[in-house]
């Protein structure tokens, strides 16, 4: 498994995500996945499969050392005197001692970010959490919590697959030296059914996916945490770092663009951090 470097921070350069997975199949996937090799586990409090994700890490025939899990503070505990409950509550759900990297999940425009990374640097200082980060920040977003941040900022994690433009996001990153994260990698399986992803991938003997995800790692700082329940899928989605894209490839990549359809659901992140839902 390569690693990505930021911050202090090791992190694993795929990651299992587990949006929308709950109950006995999230701890399935999750189970499986470590024992598949992966050691990075992403959650949220807004998931309500916390405690699934806990048990199965704690099931998983791996130390919890070896494993980089992540959670959020979702938006409605961002108020200082919230975030440490919050936290502690995804704590005990997790069954751990601490998280390797507690993320903001959604910017608030009625909650000063500097509040909420204040609070969150006291439970780093406390050792409940290793390392701080964001999610679904834009660029002026993320560089205001780069410099009222007191410990570094570890990651952004946004939407990003081949079909939504990242790079003036990800150019910012590798300046500041943070991660970018890609949350729905494969976009929502839509990669599957594009012939130039499917082109490439006979070329290398892999998957229009394997492709794609191929095409996030190999970019300097970019972390990718598919979700999938199936075994076959986890592993696939896994065997992504024993081949490599041509840069003829990666640019034909670099060009796609989705339909109507895509670029109405590439534009959600923009709704939601205009109205604080």
């Amino acid at each position: 498994m390569e690693h990505v470097e930021a911050g202090g921070a090791e992190i694993p350069a795929l990651g299992v995500g587990t949006f929308q997975l709950s109950g006995a199949e999230c701890e399935r996937a999750v189970r499986t996945a470590l024992e598949l090799g992966y050691r990075h586990v992403d959650t949220a409090e807004y998931y309500d499969n916390e405690r699934a994700v806990g048990t199965a890490i704690a099931d998983a025939p791996v130390d919890r050392g070896d494993v980089f899990l992540t959670t959020k503070v979702w938006r409605s505990n961002l108020r200082r005197d919230d975030v440490r409950p919050a936290v502690e509550a995804s704590l005990d759900r997790l069954d751990v001692d601490y998280v390797d990297l507690l993320l903001i999940h959604w910017p608030h425009p009625r909650v000063p970010v500097r509040e909420t990374l204040d609070a969150m640097e006291t439970l780093r200082e406390e050792g409940l959490v290793r390392h701080l980060g964001v999610s679904n920040f834009t660029r002026s977003q993320l560089a205001e919590a780069i410099e009222v941040a007191d410990a570094p900022i570890v990651t952004d994690q946004v939407l990003y697959h081949p079909f939504v433009d990242q790079g003036d996001l990800r150019s910012f990153c590798a300046d500041a030296g943070v991660a970018l994260t890609a949350y729905s990698p494969l976009a929502r399986g839509a990669v599957l059914e594009d012939d130039t992803l499917e082109r490439i991938g006979e070329r290398h003997g892999r998957t229009a996916a394997q492709v794609a995800l191929r095409w996030l790692v190999r970019q300097p700082g970019v972390v990718a945490i598919p979700r999938s329940s199936s075994r076959d899928h986890l592993a696939e989605n896994l065997a992504v770092f024993d081949f490599d894209l041509t840069d003829d490839e990666a640019r034909r990549i670099d060009e796609l663009r989705g339909g109507f359809g895509m670029r109405l659901r590439n534009a959600l992140p923009s709704l939601m951090r205009s109205f604080p839902l």
